[in-house]
C-alpha cells in the first residue's frame, strides 16, 4: 500500500544544540557564586564563652548587606535562565 505524500505532515526541523546557551550557563555559574559570597557573609565566629552573649550577630554585614547579596545572586540567576540571547551569525 502506497503512502500519498500529501497526507504526510511536514515536521519543523529541531534546532541541534542545548536549550540554554553556553553563555547562559556561565552566566549562572556566577550568580551562583553571587549567592555563595552572599552566605559567607552571614557566617560569623561563634562566641568562646556561653555566657556572654555576642552581640555581633546582630551587624549590618548579617541582617541586611548578606541577604540582600543573596537575592540578588538569585536574581542574577532567574535573569540569566530566562534571558533572550542574540541571534550570532
Amino acid at each position: 500500500m502506497a503512502v500519498n505524500s500529501s497526507y504526510q505532515k511536514e515536521k519543523p526541523e529541531n534546532k541541534a544544540g542545548f536549550p540554554i546557551p553556553v553563555r547562559s550557563y556561565k552566566m549562572i555559574l556566577i550568580g551562583f557564586a553571587i549567592v555563595l559570597l552572599g552566605f559567607v557573609l552571614m557566617m560569623g565566629s561563634g562566641n568562646a564563652d556561653p555566657d556572654k552573649f555576642n552581640y555581633d550577630i546582630f551587624s549590618f554585614r548579617r541582617i541586611t548587606l548578606a541577604p540582600i547579596v543573596v537575592l540578588g545572586g538569585f536574581g542574577f540567576i532567574f535573569w540569566a535562565i530566562m534571558r533572550k540571547p542574540k541571534n550570532e551569525v
